[in-house]
């Protein structure tokens, strides 16, 4: 018997007890209801996942699912806000219950980690298409942007660079030695909320790396009015990414490798000893605009663009 839409729903979403006190009113009705507290302003973000274009066409229901969610939370580290309640529509080519049992674990499962409510979406059918919009909340003022980096100021990310983007590789069929780190950074990122909340009031200013390294620090560059210098040798590498680099001469690849949705961002020098566990300096903020990697004793300007749907 074919799943009515509202039964898919009630089977597969809604399915845990609000966990926010912030959400009022969720699955069920025509609209979700949420209380924004006095002297808190909402930060709210949106993106869609397209059946070979984001993921794969054999793509792990049960991580696709952790990913969808992952990247929207990562918005929200990027901006200092704390995720409290997320939408969710569905577009599917057919009711497969085995998937959507896999794939609403996997979505539910970080949900409930990060006190995230399901609070409404929508199912329709088609070629298999998912978005999400999660919503937090960031006190008056003390959101994390883009344009606020000064000349001085020190760039640090948090985590290695370039591990999902081996991960890519070796979907694609490259054979690397121990593959389970890049495939799981690859496959599940972990949002670095906590660490997008610590810096609040440290960080001039933020955002996640999803299209690599060069192109996202470029967007602070642009709206910051500003440019930079990186140093290569102090890019934070995995030993699979170092191998891979020793092997194919690559060395650009943690530079310009996308979905590692850790955090980039800029701090004065004296507030580096505040900065959480596991952040790593890179580079410097400098007046002479463009972007500038230090490497075996040269220093080359350095150009990345990141992923165009329409170029």
């Amino acid at each position: 018997m074919a799943v009515a839409e509202f039964d898919l729903i009630r089977r597969y979403f809604a399915v845990h007890t609000p966990q926010h006190p912030f959400n009022r009113l969720g699955i069920g009705d025509d609209c979700a209801l949420l209380d924004v507290p006095a002297g808190y302003q909402l930060a709210v973000t949106a993106d869609t996942m397209v059946e070979n274009v984001h993921f794969f066409a054999d793509a792990d229901p049960e991580q696709l699912g952790h990913k969808l969610l992952a990247v929207n939370l990562s918005d929200l580290a990027a901006m200092g806000a704390e995720p409290f309640a997320a939408t969710l529509a569905l577009t599917l080519p057919k009711v497969d219950e085995t998937w959507l049992q896999a794939f609403s674990r996997g979505f539910i499962n970080l949900a409930r980690e990060y006190r995230v409510d399901l609070i409404g979406g929508d199912t329709t059918s088609g070629p298999l298409t998912m978005t999400v919009q999660a919503i937090g909340v960031v006190p008056q003022g003390m959101a994390l942007l883009r344009s606020g980096a000064k000349i001085g100021d020190l760039i640090y990310v948090t985590g290695q660079l370039g591990n999902a983007g081996l991960g890519l590789k070796i979907k694609q069929g490259y054979a690397c030695a121990d593959p389970e780190l890049a495939l799981r950074c690859f496959n599940q990122p972990r949002p670095r909320v906590s660490e997008g909340l610590a810096l609040r009031g440290i960080a001039h200013a933020c955002i996640d790396i999803s299209d690599g390294l060069a192109a996202d620090l470029g967007h602070i560059l642009e709206k910051s009015g500003v440019g930079a210098c990186l140093e290569w040798k102090s890019l934070p590498l995995s030993i699979p990414m170092q191998d891979y680099i020793a092997q194919n001469d690559d060395w650009s690849l943690p530079l310009v490798a996308g979905d590692d949705y850790e955090l980039c961002f800029t701090v004065p020098a004296d507030f580096a000893e505040a900065l959480p566990e596991g952040c790593f300096c890179v580079g410097v903020i400098e007046a002479e605009p463009g972007l500038r990697v230090k490497r075996g004793g040269r220093v080359d300007a350095f150009e990345a663009k990141g992923f165009e749907h329409f170029s």
